[in-house]
């Protein structure tokens, strides 16, 4: 068997309306291209019937469609990474199973790698999302660009991605416990970009991202590549002491120049109060940070594969 130039790999979680639409769409896709090419879906611990239908699918093409079942929920970018340690391919694209990031665009992000760039990340147009998530993926970005400038994601959410090999090589060597795809490739990327791609409507469904897990995500990447929610409570902290110096220099100084005195009461309770949630902020932030410590240290195993349909046979 001819080995693939194109590995496509598309992480799926209660899918099972939109996979045959997926199928179809995507192998004439990618059949078009002329390209050998080889499509690895990821089943993340789905709870409906995706598991039978991604086998049906493997048996329709086994040659070109692989299929990885979970034997459990790891979390979409866990099963892009277990889809990144399998792929053969030299030119690596990453998508959505919900059809959002249309499959005709592909070609978009190959044309750039081949143009000479090492990952290629896509922009979405015309975003076909509810106006909450569209100002939840504004305020990110915003945020994301002051926090870590170094990863320069005009859009972070869009998972449809092109990376050439080696990226994908550096980003399975790195085996974090915790990590987020596109800024992890951006880490090791030399000539990255970005291309406009068309955005659609869910084909079927409902989406799987709710506000909590929006929350997580950008937790997630906040605290993965950047140290500036520390840095900044480490200046908070500063700012706050010497002002709480200045502050009780302040009351030692009425204390003995006016006397005893009680109206400021509230005032102190008040001091006091915001103090005690900044200080419990600070710890919840670094928290995050010694969870993601243990999270590595302990070293177990990022996802655990249940089973695999391929047939590699030459």
């Amino acid at each position: 068997m001819t080995k693939p130039y194109i590995s496509v790999v598309v992480p799926v979680y209660n899918e099972q309306e939109t996979l045959e639409i997926l199928y179809s769409r995507l192998t004439k896709v990618m059949d078009g291209l002329n390209k050998p090419y080889e499509i690895i879906l990821v089943n993340d611990g789905s709870r409906d019937n995706t598991a039978a239908v991604l086998k049906q699918l493997h048996e329709r093409r086994p040659k070109q469609i692989r299929v990885i079942q979970f034997n459990g929920n790891f979390g979409q970018h866990m099963a892009i990474m277990a889809g990144l340690e399998k792929v053969r391919g030299e030119v690596i694209v990453t998508m959505d199973a919900d059809l959002q990031n249309p499959p005709e665009e592909i070609s978009k992000l190959l044309a750039a790698i081949e143009a000479g760039h090492d990952a290629v990340g896509g922009i979405r147009m015309d975003r076909q999302d509810r106006l909450w998530r569209k100002w939840a993926s504004r305020s990110h970005n915003w945020l994301r660009t002051k926090m870590a400038p170094k990863l320069n994601m005009k859009d972070e959410g869009c998972m449809l991605r092109a990376f050439r090999r080696n990226i994908v090589d550096c980003m399975v060597s790195s085996g974090e416990s915790s990590t987020f795809i596109p800024a992890l490739a951006l880490t090791y990327a030399n000539n990255p970009t970005d291309v406009e791609v068309a955005h659609e409507a869910r084909a079927a469904g409902t989406s799987n991202y709710n506000f909590y897990k929006l929350i997580r995500y950008n937790f997630d990447l906040i605290t993965n590549f950047s140290l500036v929610p520390l840095q900044i409570f480490t200046f908070i902290g500063v700012a706050v002491s010497i002002l709480s110096t200045l502050f009780v220099m302040y009351m030692f100084y009425r204390r003995f120049a006016i006397g005893p005195e009680a109206e400021g009461v509230f005032t102190l309770f008040a001091i006091l109060f915001l103090l005690g949630g900044i200080i419990l902020m600070g710890l919840g932030i670094v928290g995050e940070y010694i969870g993601r410590i243990y999270q590595e240290v302990r070293r177990r195993p990022r996802f655990v594969i249940k089973e695999t349909l391929e047939n590699l046979e030459e």
